[in-house]
């Protein structure tokens, strides 16, 4: 292959030493001859060997120098698909596209996904190498602008459209025809024939002694009747065949319209060339119609249900807001939600859906979020809480400003998400890539040999000899084995997502299936990461009252009436302590603030504060001394503690974090603060072990804590008080033992953790930066869902071998039968009509089996 040219723009460069090193970089790459950077122009030419190189791997090579490629992705819909075969070619003619760094090509969801240089390629240039291989190009938005979902939806329509109604025009054929050659073969038409053809016969003066009674006499008017019935279903119904095999041919290949318009082909030539030579012999029009309509039957039945992989995808995509009520120059103007800027105020009324993302401006209401979290109660929203486009409006009505309009909005972000997961390819799909490869020409060499061997070897006649070779032809199916993956990654993302979890890539919904060890950061992941007050302890008169919020609720509830003392104490005690802390903007202070802001108590103004760092705060309070912190501070102080010195020990190996709090130089008691374990963790991680996986808490926190939250949950391994910097290695540690790991995470001191996993999964309420780092997004931030990924995982992976396995046991079995395998024994033939049904029957079996992970339940107890 000739030596190709193509100019990389780069990002990153500062210097000649950068251009240098890229240089070596690329040097370096099997098959490239020679490239020079331009650091002026900040591109690169690079001269490569396209049989040795591919420019997917030039731009792995600059990015691993460390340096940037200026490239975008588009994905786009295919029309004309039939087989594996066909979406290989397709990929094959975008590659050698100019400026084309990788395409991918998803059978199942007819979709296109390729990676380009703007600056070498653009979308007309794409367009035209899928149309030179001999398929068709949907234009959406992404291309050619226009809305982009209603253009795809509107041509996909008008394609099933088309394919039945060349089915219903087949079958109104094939039907009378194949009733007329069974009739004719049980001896059924000749008594009522005869007579009429007779008299056709004597006025056309062609009448002769036995003329009317001769076999072929009536034969004759059949054949010509087949014929007529057999020429629409052959050159209407079955165009596309003839279409898609011309083309393939036209690039020295083959694909399954290959098979069907030669199998066809043969029955209908051979039966017109018996009538046009006029000799004696049967006539198969009808094996040619009926192979066309049974395959037609399949593709059409196939087309609709491989439409039901997507649905997901649609009803995320009809959760959007066409709409939106925006202020302009002081007045309510409805505008299209394409045209909202960042920074416009958006007025929503109760019913209404949220347009885009934002932030509460004016106004109060509650709204549904189900759609994001999957939680069905109402989320209460005030002035500066966020809120999410596509989620409903239920009571009041607010004024909110747009942060994140377009394709950066949640829902936008999701709906890529799955879509990309979706049109990935899984590391199993690569056998079925070279096994499809090379199916159709095996075919072939198959059908050819069987030809021979039966009319040469055997010598069972030429007419025989071909209906053999047409089954073969026929009943093998390049479609079931391209389809058995695809349809069954596509319908588990799609799953995933309407439970909450996102799955970035195919990859990662099959490593999921492997995982042996999961690794659960404490904060945020197992706990709630909002720490509330767990427990008031009094010092009264050298003896403890408590109270203990061991129920670990986010509100601290009302003491008995049999202890109304204690509760005036109690409170009395609490508010002090927020007093003392309301100028504080620590999280544990702000947990006390807040618990006592829930009880209705009235806070003082502290008159003097003092943050004392490791220790606690200082503040005087209505006249009163008052000291809040460790034993450390207390000792400052010289405070006696005496029975509290216990009460302390205790709640810390319970877990939580104890506040002395004195005043006037006296302890008056203790206020424990912890984050309070999410209600599902610990069913998530007996879920976890039940599936055999092993469990690890990971956490900055100390040994005390974190130990304490374990007991909780169930977890027996326990790794605390490890550094942000240090949670990457420890996975590393575990990694190296062997054991396929996944590091569930949602902060920003995660996403080392989380991207050096083999699996990272992402707490969705956490931050960007650890969903980014993330394999799989739960969205509703509830530990439950990482069983339930695994468990759709397995469940997908156990689909897509199902589908593999009959794929291949279908034309291991089926191409023997077709071949004659069973007729010198036992007289057993597979005509090419039963093939045909076979043959149609084997790819709507695999779709349909896929779909059967719509309704998959993800709870494994």
């Amino acid at each position: 292959m000739a030596e190709q040219q193509m100019t990389m723009p780069i990002t990153g460069m500062t210097c000649a030493s950068c251009a240098n090193r890229i240089e070596k970089s690329l040097k370096k790459v099997a098959g490239v001859a020679g490239a020079s950077v331009n650091l002026a122009s900040e591109q690169v030419l690079v001269n490569y060997d396209p049989a040795q190189v591919q420019p997917a791997q030039l731009q792995s090579a600059i990015e691993n120098a460390g340096y940037g490629v200026v490239s975008d992705r588009i994905e786009f819909p295919v029309t004309g698909m039939t087989c594996a075969s066909c979406a290989n070619r397709i990929e094959r003619a975008l590659r050698k596209t100019p400026g084309v760094l990788d395409a991918s090509v998803n059978l199942a969801s007819e979709q296109a996904s390729v990676a380009y240089l703007p600056t070498a390629t653009n979308w007309d240039e794409l367009k035209a190498a899928v149309e030179r291989a001999g398929y068709g190009v949907i234009e959406t938005a992404d291309a050619a602008g226009g809305d982009g979902v209603d253009i795809e939806a509107a041509a996909r329509a008008g394609e099933l459209a088309e394919k039945r109604r060349k089915l219903l025009v087949a079958a109104a054929f094939t039907v009378p025809l194949f009733a007329l050659s069974m009739a004719r073969d049980f001896g059924l038409i000749a008594p009522w024939l005869l007579p009429f053809w007779a008299g056709v016969k004597e006025q056309m003066g062609h009448a002769g002694e036995n003329s009317a009674m001769h076999y072929p006499a009536y034969a004759d008017l059949l054949n010509w009747l087949f014929l007529v019935l057999a020429l629409p279903v052959q050159f209407y119904s079955g165009r596309d065949f003839y279409v898609h095999a011309w083309k393939a041919a036209k690039n020295r290949v083959a694909n399954m319209d290959t098979l069907i318009a030669i199998g066809s082909s043969a029955a209908f030539f051979y039966s017109l060339a018996i009538m046009l030579t006029q000799q004696v012999g049967h006539v198969y029009f009808e094996t040619a119609a009926v192979i066309i309509t049974l395959i037609l039957v399949g593709k059409y039945l196939e087309a609709r249900a491989k439409a039901q992989t997507g649905t997901a995808i649609r009803a995320l995509l009809g959760l959007q807001a066409k709409t939106a009520r925006v202020l302009r120059g002081g007045v309510e103007v409805d505008v299209p939600v394409a045209t909202l800027r960042v920074g416009e105020i958006i007025v929503v009324r109760p019913g209404e859906r949220v347009p885009v993302d934002g932030i509460l401006t004016s106004g109060q209401s509650s709204v549904d979020e189900s759609m994001l979290t999957g939680e069905s109660m109402p989320v209460g929203k005030q002035v500066g809480d966020s809120v999410t486009g596509a989620t409903i409006n239920k009571t009041g009505s607010f004024q909110f400003r747009a942060t994140r309009v377009g394709s950066q909005t949640a829902l936008a972000q999701i709906i890529r998400m799955v879509q990309q997961a979706q049109g990935s390819r899984a590391p199993v799909q690569r056998l079925v890539d070279q096994v499809s490869g090379v199916f159709v020409p095996v075919v072939l060499v198959i059908a050819l040999l069987t030809f021979l061997g039966w009319f040469f070897v055997a010598g069972v006649g030429f007419a025989q000899a071909m209906m053999f070779a047409t089954a073969v032809l026929v009943i093998a199916c390049p479609c079931a084995l391209g389809l058995a993956t695809p349809t069954a990654i596509m319908v588990g993302a799609g799953t995933g997502a309407e439970h909450g979890i996102l799955i970035k890539n195919a990859e990662s919904l099959e490593l999921a299936n492997k995982i042996q060890t999961v690794v659960l950061d404490k904060t945020g992941t197992l706990t709630v990461g909002k720490p509330v007050v767990t427990d008031v302890i009094l010092s009264v008169e050298s003896s403890v009252l408590s109270y203990s919020g061991a129920e670990a609720t986010n509100t601290l509830p009302n003491f008995s009436a049999d202890h109304s003392e204690l509760n005036t104490q109690n409170s009395e005690l609490l508010q002090l302590a927020a007093s003392a802390e309301r100028g504080s903007e620590h999280p544990l202070g702000e947990a006390i603030v807040r618990a006592a802001q829930e009880r209705g108590l009235v806070l003082s103004a502290p008159e003097q504060f003092a943050a004392v760092p490791g220790q606690g705060i200082t503040a005087i309070v209505d006249s009163q001394m008052v000291l809040l912190g460790n034993r450390t501070l207390m000792r400052e102080y010289s405070i006696a503690l005496g029975e509290l010195e216990n009460e302390v020990a205790r709640l810390e190996g319970e877990g939580k974090t104890a506040m002395l709090v004195a005043a006037d130089g006296e302890a008056r008691g203790i206020i424990a603060v912890a984050d309070t374990v999410k209600p599902t963790s610990a069913q998530a991680v007996a879920e976890l072990q039940r599936l055999g996986i092993e469990v690890v808490m990971l956490t900055g926190d100390n040994q005390r804590t974190a130990e304490a939250i374990a007991r909780q949950v169930g977890i027996t391994q326990v790794r605390a008080e490890v550094l942000p910097e240090a949670k990457a290695s420890e996975i590393t540690r575990i990694q190296a033992g062997g054991r396929i790991t996944a590091m569930v995470g949602d902060g920003i001191n995660d996403a080392p953790a989380l991207a050096q996993a083999d699996v990272g999964i992402a707490m969705g309420t956490g931050t960007d930066v650890a969903i980014e780092a993330a394999d799989i997004t739960l969205l509703r931030g509830d530990l439950m869902s990482v069983p339930q990924a695994i468990t759709l995982s397995k469940r997908t992976l156990g689909t897509i071998r199902w589908n593999l396995f009959w794929a291949f046991i279908y034309n291991v079995i089926g191409i023997p039968l077709a071949a004659g395998l069973l007729y010198p024994t036992f007289g057993i033939q597979l005509s090419p009509v039963i093939a045909a049904a076979a043959m149609a029957f084997s790819s709507v079996f695999v779709v349909t089996n896929s779909l059967r992970l719509r309704g998959a339940k993800l709870s494994v107890g």
